[in-house]
């Protein structure tokens, strides 16, 4: 086992954040959109804490009519002409007096139906306004849970460059669930609690402003204790959802990539970062435990100090006779009303600061402003004809001082096919991003048809460009459902035609259900290569005018490139394509070839022309791309180019 370090490792990126309920009023707004709802959720929380104050009430009269039977049974033996006085120093009128002796057990049996009544009527409306708080919170959880989604789907890629997938996944899982249980129940006991305690204050001070006095000191001291505790506590909530986090991004880290550590036998590593990670996010939590158990304690010794005070003062009174036995029993019964809610909001506070943690967490996404965004008069993009113009294009990250790439200028004509060449590094693939806009230049401008990509809405431009990525993605369903991913509606022929195009057609359809053959995660399921042309196939299904193709036959052997070319040369006639290709046999059958060198464009001509008069294109020739093209007896020499 790992050695466990107890120090807490501190989070760079994130100050402690200060105590603040500005975060979770905010998901407030989201139950407004279901206020019918949560109308009758506190409609029937407010019935249920009525039928609840009365029972005390009823309590008392219960044991007054016991007291009163007793001493009505006792004044019978007493001579009639002394009953008189003694009812009237007793307090009880004749009639009353008549009543008990007729029928002594009228008042217990009035009193014990109507707490039946009030029992029943009780839990009727508990249970309605549980039933009633979880379905709202389900709804709001639901639409914060599709907003936060919507938001991730709107980000550009230079967020998701900064932002681990583990972290994302806790927030739009655990981050919401926690606010998803404050307003679902915490928020619901929170009104309770309020409304029960003032409602039980009332009723004391009108019953015996005296009693209630005693403990009054004592409501200003708990509320004390849990603003502190909650002021300590959000930060280590906070930094629980950080941790969790962290946790969580060592897990996706090494789910997705678990052939590799395979491979390379790292398992006891990935274990010891994995118990590293699940160490720290205990030991914070188990600092959280600590405070809470330390502050309900706490709580209940104030409150037992308060019991303490009534129990004699209250027996004080009884003496005096200035308290009956069944006032002194409501008393004390409207008192747990009174310091049970002091005892709730331990727990309330506790589900809060989580709460408020967590808010805070989800509307950092959602108040995130993407660096790619569509301006307020963007227009829909005509159909394109395929001119693509850079016009002194330089671009770097988020934050970087270093420019990936520096004043890029060319042009594209219509139906003419690109090669981008360069070493590793060189600004090949962040060509092909900025035209899409997944990124968005720095400095300059990108023109397809005339027309500044940034005055456009993205999803039509988007929706007339084909991309296959060098990375291939394919997500869990059929081969169908991932040919069709950009057009769901495709017909069957459409789909058939496009996995042709792409030579997948032959081996999907040697799967016993074919096209309904389903894949495992991220294509688990299948080849490097299937899963490659079951992408291309994906981008020709959507009939795109630009065609941008990223090392797309990397992953192919020679036999199975030599038919996706063949069939992409049928295809790419009319298109403007963008190819970045390893294999010579693609870059020679270029209409322009590109060289980058450290994000410049130092050499732009088609193939014959490059060998002559590029040292760098003559050098990244022979030195890459050699191994698939004829080797001659003596390649000529690059200081003659």
């Amino acid at each position: 086992m790992p050695r466990r370090d107890r120090s807490l490792p501190v989070d760079k990126g994130h100050g402690a954040p200060r105590f603040r309920l500005r975060d979770l009023a905010r998901a407030l707004v989201y139950v407004r959109r279901y206020r019918g709802t949560a109308l009758l959720a506190y409609l029937a929380l407010f019935v249920s804490i009525g039928a609840q104050l009365m029972v005390p009430q009823l309590v008392q009269n219960i044991l007054d009519a016991v007291t009163r039977g007793l001493v009505a049974a006792r004044l019978r033996e007493v001579p009639p002409g002394l009953q008189a006085t003694m009812l009237q120093a007793l307090g009880i009128p004749q009639e009353e007096y008549v009543r008990l002796q007729e029928n002594p057990e009228s008042a217990i049996y009035w009193a014990v139906a109507f707490i039946l009544v009030f029992a029943v009527a009780r839990g009727l409306f508990a249970f309605a306004q549980a039933f009633l708080g979880q379905k709202l919170s389900q709804d709001v959880a639901f639409d914060m849970r599709n907003d936060l989604f919507a938001k991730i789907q709107r980000l550009s890629f230079s967020y998701h460059d900064r932002n681990r997938t583990g972290q994302l996944m806790v927030r739009a899982t655990d981050d919401v669930e926690k606010v998803r249980v404050f307003l679902g129940q915490g928020l619901l006991l929170a009104v309770q609690a309020v409304v029960l305690l003032a409602g039980a204050l009332t009723i004391l001070a009108t019953t015996n402003l005296s009693l209630t006095l005693v403990i009054l000191p004592v409501l200003p001291v708990a509320l004390v204790l849990f603003m502190v505790f909650g002021a300590i506590s959000q930060p280590l909530f906070a930094e629980v959802q950080r941790r969790l986090s962290r946790l969580n991004t060592v897990l996706q880290e090494n789910l997705a990539g678990i052939r590799v550590v395979k491979a390379f036998v790292q398992a006891r590593r990935e274990q010891e970062r994995f118990a590293d990670a699940a160490d720290h996010l205990m030991q914070q939590q188990i600092q959280v435990a600590r405070i809470f158990s330390f502050l309900f304690p706490v709580v209940f010794l104030v409150a037992n100090l308060g019991q303490v005070a009534i129990l004699y003062f209250g027996g004080r009174q009884i003496l005096d006779r200035t308290l009956t036995l069944g006032e002194w029993q409501k008393f004390s019964l409207y008192l747990l009303y009174v310091f049970f809610p002091i005892g709730q909001l331990g727990f309330i506070i506790s589900q809060m600061s989580a709460a408020a943690a967590s808010a805070r967490r989800i509307f950092e996404i959602l108040d995130t402003e993407s660096e790619v965004t569509e301006k307020p008069n963007a227009v829909e993009m005509p159909p394109i004809r395929g001119q693509v113009t850079f016009d002194r294009v330089s671009f770097r990250y988020f934050r970087s001082t270093d420019y990936v790439l520096r004043e890029i200028s060319f042009q594209v004509q219509p139906g003419e096919t690109v090669a981008l060449l360069g070493s590793t590094g060189s600004g090949k693939t962040t060509i092909i991003n900025l035209i899409p806009r997944f990124y968005d230049v720095t400095q300059g401008r990108i023109l397809i048809d005339g027309v500044d990509v940034r005055d456009v809405t993205l999803e039509s431009l988007r929706r007339q460009i084909g991309i296959v990525l060098q990375e291939t993605n394919l997500f869990t369903g059929t081969i169908r459902d991932n040919i069709a991913f950009g057009r769901p509606d495709a017909s069957d022929a459409e789909i058939v035609a496009a996995a042709k195009a792409a030579a997948a057609h032959d081996f999907i359809v040697e799967f016993p259900e074919g096209y309904a053959t389903r894949v495992g995660e991220r294509g688990a399921t299948l080849s490097g290569g299937q899963k490659q042309r079951i992408a291309i196939a994906r981008a020709l299904l959507m009939d795109p005018r630009i065609l941008i193709l990223d090392d797309f036959t990397s992953n192919v052997d020679m036999a199975t490139e030599a038919q996706i070319l063949r069939a992409l040369d049928r295809l790419m006639e009319g298109r403007t394509s963008f190819v970045i290709a390893q294999r010579i046999s693609t870059v020679r059958r270029a209409d322009q070839i590109l060289v980058l060198d450290r994000g410049r464009l130092v050499a732009q001509g088609r193939h014959q022309e490059l060998i002559e008069s590029s040292p760098i294109y003559a050098e990244i020739y022979y030195s890459q791309l050699v191994e698939d093209a004829p080797v001659p007896a003596s390649p000529p020499d690059p200081q003659h180019a």
